[in-house]
């Protein structure tokens, strides 16, 4: 009571006189209305608390629920006034490049099933499995003994047609024949040229080479088995099985290979805007599980029209496989970089807050306190987010966003230095 005295006394006289003033009406209020208020008695208060026990402790839990929500939304740091501790980010203008990732398969830029044009015997097989070969490379030689005598005695008929065509030339320079007869004569010969070249040509089907440079796959012809100009080549039969195959060989481009995938229908636009500056767009491509290589690429096609069953679109890369790692059939995993958003603002996602009315993230203005922003988000990959809302130079709060409320005062956490400052050492 000394120091309420002593306040007290430092009053000016008139504000003193008036609590004066007021204190003694209070007095005499409580002594009027002390008679009037009924007795508490320990057998009243308690037939009160068994009569309204369950609104009694109704009230108290609203009590308790509305002190820790209050505490909730107004932490006992904020109400005392002491700083949050947060780490922030400074934001900067940079361009960030657009990705739609998605998967798809490793497919041949060309794959050729080599079968027989005619029925014969393979005398000699000019291929091993798996052989690189160039496009005109021998890889099958049939019996040709039938179809080069079918060729050499056309031929030999053709050159004789053309002698007497030379020589009735002469004959009717002479007046020897008539003109008719020259007629014939030139008639002949084209007819057994043309026959000839008929024969030469059945006679190359004897010869089978490759239309293409690629590897090859497994020969499924041995010397003596018969192939016919059909569909199934030849039955192969073993000690354990006899298995039927539709080629005599799988030629499989590998090198440029190309990679098929498929692109939502909510992302065409993109694409199709970026296709049409003329620049291809360019793909990063993982194979297998552990990714431990990728390979660049190039879009090479658009598919012109959408798959309605799965809402996509296919899209077709190319990629070089100069050391043979990549295979037709293997699952990939495709990066494609879509565009560039220019001088776009990232921030951590993490930093960004989601509430009913939409996302905000926290600055740190001048008088280092925190300021709620409303944000856009526009591009989100692996974990940074493209937002609008924010200006360049901004502090945005990364940890510690959780203790922050509008106007709160914060300390920014010292970054952490790493002891290896070795140049050779940075990841660039």
């Amino acid at each position: 009571m000394s120091k309420i005295e002593s306040t007290l006394n430092k009053l000016p006289a008139k504000v003193f006189q008036l609590f004066a003033i007021a204190k003694s009406s209070l007095c005499a209020l409580w002594q009027k209305l002390l008679p009037r208020l009924p007795r508490i008695t320990f057998s009243s208060a308690k037939s009160f608390v068994l009569k309204f026990k369950w609104r009694i402790l109704i009230a108290l839990i609203v009590l308790y629920a509305g002190s820790k929500t209050y505490d909730y939304f107004f932490p006992a740091s904020d109400k005392a006034g002491s700083p949050t501790t947060v780490t922030t980010i400074v934001v900067d203008k940079k361009d960030i490049p657009l990705i739609i990732e998605a998967t798809g398969t490793i497919v041949s830029n060309a794959i050729v099933d080599i079968r027989p044009m005619i029925t014969n015997t393979v005398v000699k097989i000019n291929v091993k499995d798996g052989q690189e070969v160039k496009a005109g490379d021998l890889l099958f030689t049939l019996d040709d003994r039938n179809d080069k005598a079918n060729y050499e005695k056309l031929k030999a008929l053709a050159d004789d047609a053309q002698s007497q065509y030379i020589r009735a030339k002469e004959l009717v320079a002479k007046n020897f024949i008539s003109k008719a007869g020259l007629e014939t004569s030139a008639a002949n010969a084209k007819s057994t040229l043309a026959a000839a070249r008929a024969a030469e040509t059945q006679l190359s089907f004897d010869f089978i080479r490759s239309p293409i440079d690629g590897r090859a796959g497994i020969v499924n012809v041995f010397p003596g088995s018969l192939v016919q100009a059909s569909n199934v080549v030849t039955t192969a039969t073993s000690s354990t099985a006899t298995s039927s195959v539709g080629a005599m060989v799988t030629i499989t481009q590998l090198n440029p290979i190309n990679v098929q995938f498929v692109i939502p229908e909510k992302d065409i636009p993109v694409l199709l805007e970026n296709q049409l500056d003329g620049e291809p767009m360019s793909v990063q491509v993982t194979v297998g599980d552990s990714g431990k290589k990728t390979y660049e690429g190039k879009v090479l096609v658009i598919d012109n029209q959408v798959d309605p069953s799965i809402a996509a679109v296919r899209v077709k890369a190319q990629i070089p496989n100069v050391a043979m790692t990549l295979l037709p059939g293997q699952f990939a995993r495709v990066s494609l970089v879509a565009n560039t958003l220019k001088d776009a603002l990232s921030v951590p996602s993490q930093a960004i807050i989601m509430n009913p009315r939409g996302s905000i993230v926290y600055t740190i203005d001048k008088d280092g306190k925190a300021v709620s922003k409303p944000v856009k988000v526009i591009y989100e990959y692996q974990g940074s987010s493209v937002i609008t809302g924010i200006e360049a130079g901004d502090k945005v709060v990364v940890e510690g966003k959780q203790n922050l409320r509008p106007g709160s005062k914060v300390r920014e956490a010292k970054p952490e230095t790493t002891p290896n400052n070795n140049p050779a050492t940075e990841k660039k």
